[in-house]
């Protein structure tokens, strides 16, 4: 939640090119409210209303951020917006995941054909709803050379298993936390948001005790399909676990060993035959917590930037490729990875422009 990745991108060749792109910063009174929302605060109807207003005119502006030239603009077919994740619940009573962003604003704005909710019909056919990032991964990282994971470190911290052979289904699912208790940590502790090269995490120690006790949390042990959330592993589920006071440096280095051997344990696990992790989202840019996935894993790990897409640019052009998919009538979950029912068509579509009644 530390703002808005935003992409032009360029789908028609065998490899994403990438135009242009931008790191939209959130404004600090939306960001406030909606941390709040997604730690569980309670909203009006009208508040509500108001946030999902907001957080669609940010997507607007980032958007417009990489448009180019208003004469160049019809070289763009739609805008793929994920939303602002603030609710996921998918094993719920009935399953659920919130993203706002009002697609209509985004649409009206740019003028440009909006997909948007791209989770929901996953979770209506009984999937996880997530990770959707695997299909993509699929398509530009898969190789017929060796057995890859890809690992998206982002809020959340999720897991694709390429296999040398393109008969072998892909699958993956999510680890746990990723940057989110990272940033939600450094950011009470020292006002910024997020742990500016690890510098917090490096002036701490790790607590075996409270990540013995972390470590509990079921979803650990869960198996896949699953996916999980910012809401739930949050700031009062680290509080619960502080059964005593720790300086806030030996929190955020433990929180580090949670992140590293949550994903490493699973990678070990899941796919011992993985030859390469290729890492992208922010989390790679943290050097205490890439070096500790470094020497845990017995392959290299490497950054996704030397196999064709920059780590901080993958996500947002997965999204902006499930877009293409809908806009083709296509499939974007893949069900060996969510759990879904079948494949099934991602998003919805709010058409750009003023309405255009039928040819008679």
């Amino acid at each position: 939640m530390d703002g808005i990745d935003a992409v032009h991108v360029d789908l028609g060749g065998k490899q994403p090119a990438l135009l242009s792109t931008h790191h939209y910063p959130w404004p600090a009174h939306l960001h406030q409210r909606l941390h709040a929302a997604a730690q569980g605060a309670r909203l009006s109807a009208t508040e509500f209303a108001q946030l999902d207003a907001e957080t669609g005119d940010c997507f607007a502006q980032a958007a417009q951020s990489v448009i180019p030239a208003a004469g160049e603009i019809v070289s763009i077919r739609a805008i793929g917006s994920h939303g602002q994740t603030i609710a996921h619940a998918p094993d719920a009573a009935p399953g659920y995941s919130l993203q706002i962003g009002n697609p209509h604003r985004i649409a009206e704005q740019t003028g440009l054909t909006t997909i948007a909710d791209f989770r929901g019909r996953d979770i209506a056919a009984h999937g996880q709803g997530a990770p959707l990032v695997p299909a993509f991964h699929r398509a530009i990282f898969q190789t017929p050379d060796e057995d890859r994971t890809i690992l998206n470190i982002g809020g959340i911290a999720n897991l694709t298993w390429l296999a040398g052979t393109a008969a072998t289904p892909v699958t993956g699912f999510d680890t746990g936390p990723g940057n989110c208790l990272l940033d939600a940590w450094a950011q009470q502790h020292t006002g910024q948001p997020f742990d500016h090269q690890g510098q917090l995490a490096q002036a701490g120690t790790c607590q075996p005790d409270l990540l013995h006790r972390l470590l509990q949390d079921p979803y650990f042990a869960a198996p896949a399909p699953k996916s999980t959330g910012t809401d739930y592993f949050s700031l009062p589920w680290l509080t619960r676990h502080l059964s005593t006071t720790y300086q806030a440096a030996d929190v955020q280095a433990t929180l580090i060993a949670l992140t590293a051997l949550t994903i490493t344990t699973a990678i070990s696990r899941s796919y011992p035959s993985t030859q390469r992790v290729l890492v992208c989202g922010g989390g790679w840019h943290n050097p205490v917590l890439r070096q500790a996935l470094i020497d845990a894993l017995p392959c290299p790990v490497e950054s996704t930037a030397g196999y064709g897409l920059a780590p901080d640019w993958v996500e947002a052009t997965a999204f902006a490729w499930l877009a293409q998919q809908r806009l083709r009538g296509q499939a974007g979950n893949l069900p060996g990875v969510t759990g879904a029912h079948g494949p099934r068509m991602l998003g919805a579509i709010y058409a750009a422009g003023p309405y255009q009644p039928p040819v008679q």
